[in-house]
């Protein structure tokens, strides 16, 4: 008896002896999840400013996969600040006359009268959210593309007052001109960011997007009323209305009625009443977009933006991506004051006219 009381107590030593590093080896205890500043109504301090320039579309190439390998995306990044060096290099002050139409390459930098690629930042970086690197917003659909157009809508698209001098270059005309009939018969006729009256595509939003082009940055101020949205690009302003109620629907402003809400600790913003001289991507007055703006950490927003406009796309769409805080100024954006570029159009386009008239004369 003796004996086998022995050899249980050695064996109880030993099972002993080994719980104990075992119990040292445990892994760590989960990190708490984070907890942001707050205001003093007890909701997320949302306040401060971001850059939202970034590499990453919207759309994702067909068949292409959401999420991006780290080493992809260094060598996207990489190849991307290339090309930036290479077109920051000094150009010769005895160079000659570009092309009549420019040299053929693609953006601005390729036009006649367009920006080198210094005054440019297109953004530097993919987007990372919840630790992945982004290869395009659009989350749903999940092959990441926008929906088809609803019946209807491009013929509706197409019969537009205004279009964008931009998009005249993919109809097989002159690069950069408009070919719509009467385009530059009226000032009123140009586009809003040509005429300094909102910023370029949809970086005023909603949705807010990058602009792939400069002036990146947006702050927001936060009260327990209202949340005013600033962007850099043509100075404007969006007035987030929180607890409120929409407009009637006869009244439409050029970035809708926006009224915000919180659900937990994410802003959801609910816009309508946009109306037909702000169209995004072609969409119609009925549009209607849902933004949640939630705070990850203390330096960065996940931005997420749902559309919906049966008239434009056949079902609704959803993309998201971060908004990475800076600490670099806002600039004001004055050029209202002395738009000679839209003077010139104009002069140009009457200058073109009379060309015509005097060759038909012949």
């Amino acid at each position: 008896m003796r004996y086998r009381f022995v050899v249980l107590s050695a064996m109880a030593a030993l099972l002993l002896s080994t719980a104990v590093p075992a119990a040292a080896e445990n892994p760590k205890a989960p990190a708490k999840p984070y907890s942001p500043h707050r205001m003093p109504d007890g909701h997320p301090d949302l306040q401060g400013t971001y850059d939202l320039a970034t590499m990453t579309p919207m759309e994702r190439p067909s068949g292409a996969k959401l999420v991006l390998t780290k080493e992809e995306a260094a060598r996207l990044e990489t190849a991307a600040a290339k090309q930036r060096e290479q077109g920051d290099k000094a150009i010769a002050g005895d160079r000659t006359a570009p092309p009549k139409g420019g040299d053929g390459s693609r953006g601005a930098a390729g036009n006649v009268g367009g920006y080198n690629s210094g005054w440019l930042d297109p953004g530097s970086t993919y987007t990372v959210v919840n630790g992945e690197v982004r290869s395009s917003f659009i989350v749903d659909p999940p092959d990441g593309r926008v929906p088809p157009l609803a019946p209807g809508a491009r013929q509706r698209m197409a019969g537009a007052r205004a279009r964008p001098t931009s998009d005249a270059s993919e109809n097989g005309n002159d690069p950069g001109l408009d070919p719509t009939p009467g385009a530059y018969d009226d000032p009123e006729r140009r586009p809003l960011g040509e005429r300094c009256l909102l910023g370029f595509g949809s970086t005023s939003g909603p949705p807010m997007l990058p602009n792939y082009f400069y002036n990146n940055l947006h702050q927001i101020v936060q009260t327990p009323d209202s949340v005013m949205i600033l962007t850099e690009m043509v100075h404007d302003a969006r007035i987030v209305r929180m607890n409120a109620q929409h407009l009637p629907k006869n009244i439409r402003m050029w970035l809708g009625d926006s009224i915000g809400h919180w659900e937990g600790d994410t802003l959801v913003v609910d816009t309508t009443n946009f109306t037909a001289k702000t169209r995004f991507r072609g969409s119609s007055p009925d549009l209607h977009t849902i933004e949640r703006f939630t705070r990850v950490d203390d330096r960065t927003l996940l931005y997420r933006f749902t559309i919906d406009d049966p008239a434009t796309w056949t079902a609704a769409w959803t993309g998201e991506y971060t908004w990475p805080a800076t600490d670099a100024p806002i600039y004001e954006y004055a050029c209202h004051e002395g738009n000679y570029a839209l003077t010139d159009i104009l002069k140009g386009a009457r200058f073109r006219e009379k060309e015509a008239a005097a060759k038909a004369a012949k």
